[in-house]
């Protein structure tokens, strides 16, 4: 379930490009907790963050059809450095550490969000920042944070809801009006919110959608 103006034939043309996109290789290839070691900046980066447990590694695994490509963990703040994934040789894939998880050490935490920022702030080639809500407690304060930082970055980023199965449809439809709402007045925000579930493949054809006309729209 997606907020698009694409018209049917344009969004069946990006469904299909997006499928084929996610069907070709995609492998791991590096991983960094200090900016110092990030690979050379070769092609789009498209990275995905969130709070702890939100769903990252268990999204990125259903986006491209591949049960272990991530590590997915049922303990909170394992994803302790930014790892990058190679995708069809047209882009890279990037899970960030989550945050906000208070039981980590807090010199790690500060460790992780000055990782993330000066990523987010320093990456040239990131062509978009897909930020990753629990469908189930929108927006927090610590989220809004994460947008403040973008917007004041000038980072493009898209809001996409996880864990969308646990919700009913009018509280699905609630809940996205209202992260549309707070999302129509930052600068930096992309409009389209997709709703996704990688329990269910839910909103998954969307999210390869979304990342396909991104590469479409630059060229790639």
């Amino acid at each position: 379930m997606s907020v698009t103006d694409d018209t049917d034939d344009d969004k069946a043309g990006l469904v299909e490009a997006g499928r084929l996109l996610f069907a070709g290789s995609a492998d791991f290839y590096a991983a960094t907790q200090t900016l110092d070691r990030l690979p050379p900046m070769e092609g789009i980066e498209i990275a995905f963050a969130g709070r702890s447990n939100v769903g990252k590694s268990s999204l990125i695994n259903a986006l491209t059809g591949r049960n272990t490509l991530a590590r997915v963990s049922h303990t909170p703040g394992r994803t302790q450095q930014l790892n990058f994934f190679k995708v069809a040789d047209r882009m890279s894939l990037v899970d960030m550490p989550g945050y906000g998880y208070a039981a980590v050490e807090k010199a790690k935490v500060e460790a992780w969000t000055e990782l993330i920022h000066s990523y987010l702030k320093g990456r040239a080639n990131l062509a978009r920042v897909f930020v990753l809500i629990d469908a189930r407690h929108g927006l927090k304060s610590i989220d809004t944070d994460v947008l403040d930082g973008l917007d004041k970055a000038a980072v493009s980023y898209q809001v996409v809801l996880t864990k969308g199965d646990a919700l009913k449809k009018a509280q699905v439809e609630a809940r996205m009006a209202g992260i549309q709402a707070a999302l129509a007045k930052r600068p930096a925000a992309f409009p389209e919110v997709i709703l996704t579930s990688s329990r269910d493949d839910l909103g998954v054809a969307d999210l390869r959608a979304a990342v396909a006309r991104l590469l479409a729209e630059r060229g790639v």
